[in-house]
């Protein structure tokens, strides 16, 4: 018998069944779930241990190695979002005391170099303008001056819709004795990345982008530079859980027994693996031809519209995030929310330090296709005719 009276009452809200609605995710990420992978969603739970759960982790490696263009052992998901994985990369990478170089241009060099000051690392910022990128005349500039282990760098910063360069960027980081950390969050998919051939040592990306998965699961691979920087630390890693000692075990990377480290997200690890294999049957080239198009499209609607783009330069524009100033004498939040209640459909507003400058729409995956570029167009019409602009 229970020693206590309940206080808390069953929650009625719970009583009913869940209801989602229908809406068009035409922003920043994440993207609508295409069928096969909203099936794998609804398929059985195996034990996170199984040997049929290690088939589907080792495929998902071999994916991962695709679309990441990289032949690196150390390749594996992690049970979290794109954001975890950075901090998987960081925590592992630095040391107390190390020597960090990092290019911010929007809020994910921001967050970098935050985690940075909290291990405990020498951050050094090269601070841009949101909207602009690093040339490698900058970053030799840094790397010379500050002597980092580590360079981290926003390949698609989402943030205000930033395209960075890659190549020659590896290659000039090794001959100053630094690994190179790029996040491809927002560009993985949907513009070209090499890792190997651009001399990357650590690159991640998120499930919830271009690959059309649900949030939750991130990837990343580590050169064997990089792979040697973690396993000579003088220190542990600050988080256990995102120690990739074990994370390498658990994922098959080590040629060792695999042991229990944590409980996997096996359902969507189901997703995942279909997420990739959907890029595969696909192939990336015409994956990334795709995204090319979309958005080529895409410009040259809003350019019909008036509307001004916030990166000023055509090369260095992401093609999975298009970012536009707002309309002059308009809120940001009256445009995103009109077209929200009257279209079910979602674009944003601006992040971190582009708040209330950008209109963000997203072309991701499956949602990358000219009739949803005719829909988000025909509602951003509509929400200019209708909501208020002051004059003044």
């Amino acid at each position: 018998m229970a020693s206590h009276q309940l206080l808390v009452a069953p929650p009625e809200a719970l009583r009913k069944p869940l209801s989602i609605p229908n809406k068009l995710l035409m922003g920043p990420g994440p993207s609508n779930l295409p069928p096969r992978v909203l099936a794998a969603g609804a398929l059985q739970m195996l034990g996170h241990m199984h040997k049929e759960t290690y088939q589907i982790m080792d495929e998902i490696k071999q994916g991962i190695q695709y679309v990441f263009q990289t032949r690196n052992p150390l390749t594996l998901a992690v049970s979290g979002s794109g954001h975890c994985a950075l901090e998987v990369a960081l925590f592992n990478l630095l040391e107390p005391g190390d020597s960090f170089l990092v290019g911010v241009n929007g809020i994910w060099g921001q967050r970098a170099a935050d985690i940075g000051q909290r291990i405990g690392a020498h951050v050094h910022p090269l601070i841009k303008e949101p909207g602009d990128h690093h040339t490698l005349q900058e970053v030799e500039k840094g790397l010379a001056q500050h002597k980092p282990v580590l360079l981290f760098l926003t390949h698609g910063e989402s943030s205000s819709g930033v395209l960075q360069p890659l190549d020659g960027y590896g290659e000039l980081c090794h001959r100053y004795k630094c690994l190179l950390l790029v996040d491809a969050v927002a560009s993985l998919g949907g513009t070209p990345i090499y890792m190997d051939q651009q001399g990357i040592d650590i690159l991640y990306s998120g499930s919830q982008k271009v690959l059309n998965g649900p949030p939750g699961t991130s990837l990343i691979s580590f050169s064997d530079r990089a792979k040697h920087k973690i396993y000579t630390r003088k220190t542990k890693p600050l988080s256990f859980y995102m120690d990739v000692t074990w994370l390498a075990n658990i994922w098959g990377c080590d040629d060792k027994p695999r042991m229990y480290h944590h409980t996997t997200s096996v359902i969507g690890l189901y997703s995942l693996r279909e997420s990739l294999a959907l890029v595969v049957e696909q192939g990336l080239q015409n994956c990334w031809q795709q995204h090319r198009e979309a958005s080529a499209y895409l410009h040259k609607c809003l350019q019909g519209l008036g509307l001004q783009f916030f990166v000023k330069d055509p090369p260095f524009r992401l093609p999975t995030v298009t970012s536009v100033a707002v309309p002059a004498g308009y809120n940001w939040r009256d445009i995103v929310d009109y077209i929200m209640d009257h279209f079910a459909i979602e674009i944003t507003g601006g992040l971190g330090p582009t708040v209330g400058k950008v209109l963000r729409i997203g072309l991701l995956g499956c949602n990358a296709r000219r009739e949803n570029v005719d829909r988000v167009i025909k509602a951003l019409k509509e929400a200019l005719q209708h909501c208020p602009q002051n004059k003044l």
